[in-house]
């Protein structure tokens, strides 16, 4: 089966939806994933789409103009205080693009709270026929698989999944064996990218990778392969930010490097081997 890949918005932070579709489209992507959920965090662009009606109808013209399908929207955070129904706008801009799932991340220490604000995500996304993915996140509250899949037990609806990012995955500490006692069905795809594997003590230094400094496949020393042969095939979203080379290459020709280089990793016929000593932060909640 053919691989299928999309241009996650974090990979080109800096371009507006309509911008990031064309470069997805030219670049040779077969989907592009979004970011109109606006967080509020510093520098980061606000592409509400929801409110920004000229935008949300520029974005509409270049999915229809390149043919290509909107993979997820992101990102639906649990926070202490959030109200799910806040989201509801981006899902309707959503399900109008033709989007299928939607990102979403626990960032509350209130396990109970957690759950039954991820189950009413999950409810509120039901009528829009969108999937609600839960990625766990070194820095966040839920920071590795056995976490997201006890929300995702808990929670018990049947349009929620797990999304698996790559270096997250590392990070985490988690085992590629552990991935094969989780449900088929919960993947619907996954966040690609590598990253140095050389431990790292900070919160903030975290936070500064996985912004600012993910790796082309095959160039830092995460076995990427391993975890993707024991997901089912499914869509890779490429969400590698890099600011140094974006800096260099301009935003299509890093995107046009991203998908290049993950292909020329795939087509490979043997893989590197990478030791089994590299140390792994388990504990990241900071």
């Amino acid at each position: 089966m053919t691989k299928k890949f999309s241009l996650a918005h974090l990979t080109a932070l800096g371009c507006s939806p309509p911008k990031l579709t064309y470069i997805a489209s030219r670049a040779g992507y077969d989907y592009v994933s979004l970011r109109p959920i606006y967080m509020g965090l510093p520098d980061e662009p606000n592409y509400e789409l929801a409110t920004n009606k000229q935008m949300f109808r520029e974005t509409k013209s270049a999915l229809l103009d390149t043919g290509l399908e909107l993979l997820d929207i992101e990102l639906a955070r649990v926070y202490d205080g959030v109200d799910p129904k806040s989201y509801v706008p981006a899902m309707e801009v959503a399900a109008e693009l033709g989007g299928s799932h939607i990102l979403s991340s626990i960032w509350t220490d209130d396990r109970n709270y957690a759950i039954e604000q991820f189950a009413e995500i999950c409810e509120l996304a039901k009528p829009f026929g969108l999937t609600v993915e839960l990625e766990f996140v070194p820095i966040a509250s839920v920071y590795n698989l056995s976490g997201a899949i006890d929300v995702l037990k808990q929670a018990n609806q049947e349009n929620a999944g797990l999304m698996i990012d790559i270096n997250h995955f590392y990070r985490s500490g988690d085992k590629v064996e552990d991935l094969d006692a989780v449900p088929r069905d919960w993947f619907r795809y996954l966040h690609l990218c590598d990253a140095s594997t050389k431990p790292l003590n900070s919160k903030e230094e975290m936070t500064r990778i996985l912004r600012e400094e993910r790796l082309y496949l095959g160039e830092g020393g995460i076995d990427v392969k391993s975890i993707v042969d024991r997901i089912p095939e499914i869509p890779y979203s490429i969400e590698m930010p890099h600011a140094k080379r974006v800096q260099e290459l301009g935003y299509e020709e890093f995107a046009r490097r991203c998908l290049q280089t993950a292909k020329d990793y795939f087509n490979q016929p043997l893989q590197l081997n990478y030791t089994s000593s590299d140390s792994r932060v388990h504990d990241n909640r900071g």
